[in-house]
């Protein structure tokens, strides 16, 4: 399915530590074919790492800007690519917790994917909520007050006026990208 997501900007954040490829690039070029303006911010800005399942080099991308100087006000939604070892590293940035605070205060989409939900625990806003990650992050989830873990492709979560959109794994992306994007396109 194709939206029309022109004027619907988002933003999606990593660390400069490395990244799972297809957890970056096919939701930024699947979002952009759809007429979204998407910006990559990563953690000091510049370049990152792109890494085929968290071990093989693969390209590098430029992010346009450092989480430092960026606004939640300035988008619509959130996108958080996975990755063990960026979800990790991404989870400790004070600036990548204050951006999903931010966008959660402000009733906006916030979507991640495989390990990406480690950042939503640091950054205090999954208690009560009902989502899916990589199997691994389960536990983790419990732990900080999730109100369940589902083993699904995608699962959307009205959360207090915003919404929580998560998947498991890079084989869940296309449902991952269409739920962001049928999420923005009702907004």
């Amino acid at each position: 399915m194709s939206h029309q997501l022109s004027g619907k900007k988002i933003l999606i954040i990593t660390s400069n530590t490395g990244i799972e490829r297809d957890e970056l690039v096919k939701p930024l070029e699947a979002l952009k074919s759809q007429g979204a303006h998407v910006t990559y911010g990563s953690s000091q800005g510049g370049t990152t790492q792109t890494f085929v399942q968290d071990t093989e080099k693969d390209r590098t991308v430029e992010s346009q800007a450092a989480l430092a100087g960026i606004k939640a006000s300035d988008f619509d939604a959130l996108v958080i690519p996975g990755g063990t070892v960026n979800a990790d590293t991404l989870r400790q940035d004070e600036n990548a917790q204050r951006l999903v605070k931010e966008f959660a205060d402000a009733g906006k989409v916030i979507a991640a994917i495989c390990h990406g939900p480690w950042l939503l625990i640091n950054a205090g806003v999954i208690a009560g909520k009902t989502l899916t990650s990589y199997s691994s992050v389960k536990l983790d989830l419990e732990n900080a007050g999730a109100a369940g873990w589902v083993d699904a492709e995608v699962k959307q979560c009205p959360a207090n006026g915003w919404t929580l959109i998560t998947s498991r794994t890079p084989k869940d992306l296309p449902a991952f990208n269409e739920a962001i994007a049928t999420a923005l396109a009702a907004a």
